[in-house]
């Protein structure tokens, strides 16, 4: 009786967490991510390239927006009630595993790798594996990852050197709505034009491979990793494809990899998320209500419980509990991210 009161108690408290946007202002950043959900007021004058929606780094980390845990950090969070946030025992001090993040790439990124977990120990990194969505492309938008066909390491090696690495990398014209998996060891750019929610494992290593000679917020030349590159970079990596743009009975599968899935689904009817994990959520299109709880019965939702609402372009982590989003008037269509269980 006593155990089945504190599960009452704990289902009904705050499991949906919106967090306060970090801003990073990057050389090749704009202003679009005001038009991404409430980022209506981005530090004006500033080239805004990022917008760390939920993260867990060292002196970054995200700040409950409102509820009951308003004002309070998402390692306070871990810390204090991880077991109910991760769905399983989650000793403190350990780091949420994801940072999810929004790309304004006004601008060309730096050509550039991450290293696969193999080596980052060795050179003092971390592994990062990573999906790219486009939330929004110009005309012109691409992609480049990987490398073109018959590119061989030694010739890699001569270009990087020489500083004509362009011709060798595998480049992608983009639309909204495409999708690409970067995993570690990929060589990859994006180019101007995109919009783009990231989602990815929670690491800030990356080597720069080359910057196209241009400089920083300083006005110097930005560093560039030759020797990271060479080890990390997979040179057996030619011509990746997008992501299936599909969907089958209104689901899609972008990412079921190692560190984390991503599904994005058509959400016509009540969508119940009972996965025993935390989710993250990001909606693409239409508005959302949020209600926690335990389904009963048909589409109602079981109490106590708590009720929340997004609207498009807005992301928020979701608690191990039983929750039911529903389309406030038309269809709309969401990410949804999971953290894979450690094995």
């Amino acid at each position: 009786m006593h155990q089945a009161k504190a599960w009452c108690k704990i289902i009904a408290m705050q499991s949906v967490f919106k967090f306060h946007p970090i801003y990073k202002e990057r050389p090749w950043g704009g202003q679009a991510i005001a038009g991404v959900g409430t980022h209506h007021h981005l530090p004006p004058g500033k080239k805004i390239g990022e917008s760390w929606e939920i993260s867990d780094r060292p002196g970054d980390e995200s700040i409950v927006q409102e509820g009951e845990f308003q004002g309070k950090s998402i390692r306070w969070l871990l810390d204090e009630y991880g077991e109910f946030v991760m769905g399983r025992p989650w000793p403190k001090g350990r780091r949420f595993p994801l940072l999810v993040k929004i790309l304004d790439c006004a601008e060309r990124l730096s050509l550039q790798v991450h290293p696969p977990a193999s080596v980052a120990a060795a050179l003092g990194g971390e592994p990062k594996t990573e999906m790219w969505y486009l939330l929004g492309a110009t005309e012109q938008a691409a992609l480049m990852a990987g490398l073109r066909k018959e590119t061989r390491r030694e010739n890699f090696e001569n270009a990087l050197r020489s500083q004509t690495l362009e011709k060798l990398i595998h480049r992608i014209s983009v639309r909204k709505g495409d999708a690409m998996f970067i995993p570690s060891g990929r060589i990859h750019a994006i180019d101007a034009g995109c919009l783009i929610l990231e989602i990815q494992q929670n690491s800030d290593t990356t080597y720069r491979v080359y910057d196209w000679g241009r400089v920083g917020l300083d006005g110097k030349l930005r560093q560039l990793h030759v020797q990271e590159t060479m080890r990390c970079t997979n040179f057996d990596d030619f011509e990746p494809r997008l992501i299936d743009r599909a969907f089958r009975s209104e689901v899609r599968v972008l990412v079921n990899e190692e560190y984390f899935s991503a599904v994005s689904f058509a959400v016509k009817r009540p969508l119940d998320l009972d996965v025993g994990t935390c989710c993250i959520v990001h909606v693409l299109d239409g508005s959302m209500e949020i209600a926690s709880g335990t389904p009963v019965s048909g589409d109602e939702v079981g109490r106590p419980g708590t009720k929340s609402h997004m609207q498009k372009g807005e992301t928020v982590l979701l608690g191990a509990v039983p929750h039911q989003i529903r389309t406030i008037g038309s269809d709309g269509e969401l990410i949804v991210t999971q953290c894979i269980r450690e094995k």
